[in-house]
């Protein structure tokens, strides 16, 4: 399943922001901040990775849906697969 790269600009930004949010809990823990701080922004950065990756999937999806020649070119064990790897 190839996604046009220009449907997922939105997915890039968050990523970008995720990529902060890393490197910022990389310095929370060189720093010595406390581990409810780093565990409560790690958490924000893992749903953020979460919702990327769903928006991912729901955009292949939506691709894969598209009938060509009256066929669907969906691969419904791999969508599955890709959203039990999120889980």
């Amino acid at each position: 399943m190839e996604i046009e790269a220009n449907q997922l600009k939105d997915v890039v930004n968050r990523l970008k922001r995720v990529q902060g949010q890393l490197g910022g809990v990389i310095r929370m823990i060189e720093e010595g901040r406390d581990c409810a701080d780093v565990v409560t922004q790690l958490a924000a950065a893992a749903r953020a990775l979460d919702r990327a990756g769903f928006k991912i999937i729901a955009t292949g999806l939506r691709q894969c849906m598209v009938e060509e020649e009256g066929e669907r070119k969906v691969d419904e064990a791999q969508l599955e697969r890709l959203f039990l790897s999120l889980a």
